[in-house]
């Protein structure tokens, strides 16, 4: 025979929302609305901005940071960078070309031989953080090891430029 089942409580009715912690867990059917106007489109970006002007910075910064982890490897010769970069970054990316074609007993633009490890960028994100700036970081691969290259882009005068790198 079955024991009588004593209640110690009385039944609490099982709550939609436990503590603090309410979420709407029900699915959204309808499509997303879109962004109202002078929201910018992209994640990352604090202002808005033509999507072909958009797509010209990025092309631009690419091709900025391949060319840098390039001349910083001793790939290439610093002077392909002179135009694009301030003084500062100018100097620092020539300074990095020196030291790794010295260790490695070659010239810079000289290049490191057959057989050596080449960076190869992996990812970049971009921000629009004004209409004349831009912030970008990249993952850099040399072989099995990884690295991150940050950069700010400004335009200065007609033209953007790398005005910070930072390398780690």
């Amino acid at each position: 025979m079955n024991a009588p089942v004593i209640q110690l409580r009385r039944q609490v009715p099982i709550a939609s929302v436990q503590g603090s912690l309410a979420l709407d867990l029900t699915p959204r059917l309808d499509p997303p609305e879109p962004p109202p106007a002078g929201v910018p489109t992209r994640r990352g970006d604090l202002v808005t901005s033509d999507p072909e002007r958009r797509l010209a910075i990025e092309r631009f910064v690419h091709a900025y940071l391949v060319r840098a982890a390039e001349i910083a490897s001793g790939d290439r010769p610093p002077t392909q960078l002179l135009r694009q970069s301030s003084p500062r970054i100018y100097a620092d990316l020539g300074r990095r070309a020196q030291l790794v074609t010295a260790a490695a007993g070659t010239s810079p633009a000289g290049g490191r031989g057959r057989g050596a490890v080449r960076p190869v960028i992996r990812s970049i994100r971009t921000s629009l953080v004004a209409d004349n700036a831009l912030e970008a970081a990249a993952h850099l691969r040399y072989g099995a090891r990884s690295r991150a290259l940050a950069g700010r882009f400004e335009v200065v005068g007609d033209r953007w430029q790398c005005v910070a790198l930072e390398w780690a």
